[in-house]
């Protein structure tokens, strides 16, 4: 008898080992600032993306994956706490360690799990230019870290760069109508062709890194976040991706409606638009141009990471995510850049992969805050009921399989709160949506051209959306933080 326990207890103790060398790998890659429409995957025609094409074809496209926040700060904060921004009240850009005090954010839960985690650059918020440029000052070494969270690494390593200030060719597009403006730090609309190779800039060095990451030996399994700071301004390449995109004066801007304004709240113009920053037609070209000339760069750099997975071996054995931490409008409705809850903004790119698992698109509804939970239910790991968003593994088995009926963002700085349905895009600005609501038909105006809150026909409608924002609201705000 006693014999038949030891091999029990033998087989047992084997098996649970078995279990926990098997347990997946998680490479989280994130771009920064980039729209889904940059993307030669999701349907661009001028800008190739040749290596996060690649991931796409052997995993699952997400074309309906929403952020939680429109800017950084918050979007971050949520995914990696995995909290709505208004559960915790993280709506700017610190950490979100004081509000959810000793509860483990998404990485550190797995790192709890016996897995080796670290970042590279920009996972939390880090100001670009600002921090990436404080990595190279040791008066300000601190400053690099941002609002990141020391507990939820293992290790941690930041990637400094010229940015602004990189030697090249360079041009103050925003605010510099006569031209007279000096190339400037900020977030400010400045394109620089830049002397020098790949690893002169902060994505080259973050590639380099990750991939010597990937190479090394362990016993144990990784979550590595890889984060990139390219597309964000400045936008800043090395010259060869340049090429693609000239002469600048050959980028098509999006169609623009006259009067386009003229339907919506003062809320929803948003803060960057080719009329507050000065920039004409052969400006918001070149701003086009120069940020696809970064999503380029920043293509390739995704490519060096994914090279590094084949050649460890490690390709069969880890989870791969490329994402973004929110959108971008390049020019459409006159806006530009992010904060804005139309889905230019609101939307990202988001693709997963599962080594074994088919290649598929799926259109349902997803949130960067979905990420957590799905990955600790496929790697075995038990999911924290306290989570605010959803496990989305049976999509990857079934694209059209659906686990809500709508995502929600904020825009934190306008009081701006979206429900994005599979139809209905309804955006309210205050509470009280006393500054003003948008309601759009996203399926036959997939532009959001026409703003439907005060047509008389579609008042049922936004009574029953502003019924159920609210109900969503009261419920992200009953969590185990109160």
């Amino acid at each position: 008898m006693r014999c038949r326990l030891s091999l029990l207890f033998f087989c047992l103790l084997f098996s649970t080992v078995s279990a926990a060398e098997k347990r997946w790998n998680v490479l989280f890659i994130i771009s920064d600032d980039l729209t889904a429409t940059a993307l030669s995957c999701y349907g661009n025609e001028v800008c190739s993306t040749p290596n996060i094409d690649s991931l796409a074809a052997k995993g699952t496209r997400f074309t309906k994956a929403y952020c939680q926040g429109t800017y950084c700060g918050p979007s971050r904060a949520s995914f990696m706490s995995g909290y709505y921004p208004h559960a915790t009240g993280v709506l700017g850009y610190k950490s979100p360690r004081p509000q959810i005090g000793d509860r483990a954010t998404w990485s550190e839960h797995f790192k709890n799990a016996g897995y080796y985690t670290a970042r590279v650059s920009k996972i939390y918020h880090m100001g670009v230019p600002g921090g990436v440029e404080y990595g190279a000052n040791p008066k300000r070494h601190n400053d690099f870290n941002g609002s990141d969270d020391e507990r939820s690494w293992t290790e941690r390593f930041n990637s400094p760069g010229p940015e602004w200030k990189a030697s090249g060719d360079g041009e103050t597009l925003e605010g510099n109508p006569d031209g007279k403006r000096p190339v400037v730090g900020g977030n400010t609309f400045v394109v620089v062709e830049a002397d020098g190779d790949d690893l002169v800039h902060s994505d080259g060095k973050t590639a380099a890194k990750a991939v010597e990451l990937i190479h090394q030996k362990r016993d144990q399994p990784f979550w590595l976040g890889v984060g990139f700071v390219r597309p964000h301004v400045p936008f800043v390449s090395p010259r060869s991706y340049y090429e693609p995109f000239k002469p600048f004066e050959s980028m098509v801007l999006p169609v623009k409606l006259k009067d386009d304004w003229n339907d919506i709240p003062k809320a929803g113009i948003n803060y960057k638009t080719s009329v507050n920053m000065k920039m004409d037609l052969r400006r918001q070209k070149k701003a086009m141009g120069g940020y696809y000339a970064s999503v380029a760069y920043m293509d390739a750099q995704v490519g060096k990471v994914l090279n590094a997975l084949e050649e460890a071996g490690l390709a069969d054995s880890t989870i791969v995510i490329f994402t973004s931490d929110h959108g971008y409008h390049l020019g459409e409705h006159d806006f530009w850049a992010k904060v804005s809850l139309l889905d230019e903004s609101s939307g990202v790119p988001l693709i997963v992969h599962v080594p074994g698992k088919d290649p598929a698109v799926c259109h349902s509804l997803v949130e960067l805050l979905d990420l957590f939970p799905t990955t600790a239910s496929l790697c075995g790991l038990a999911v924290p009921d306290r989570v605010q968003g959803k496990d989305i593994s049976r999509m990857l088995d079934d694209p059209d399989v659906a686990v809500r009926d709508a995502a929600f963002s904020v825009a934190p700085m306008r009081k701006g709160f979206l429900l994005r349905e599979q139809k209905w895009a309804y955006i309210q600005y205050g509470e009280d949506a006393a500054q003003g609501i948008e309601l759009f038909d996203t399926q036959e105006d997939p532009q959001q051209f026409n703003n439907l809150a005060k047509s008389p026909t579609h008042k049922p409608i936004v009574t029953a959306m502003q019924a159920k924002l609210a109900q969503k609201l009261k419920q992200v705000r009953e969590n185990d933080l109160n």
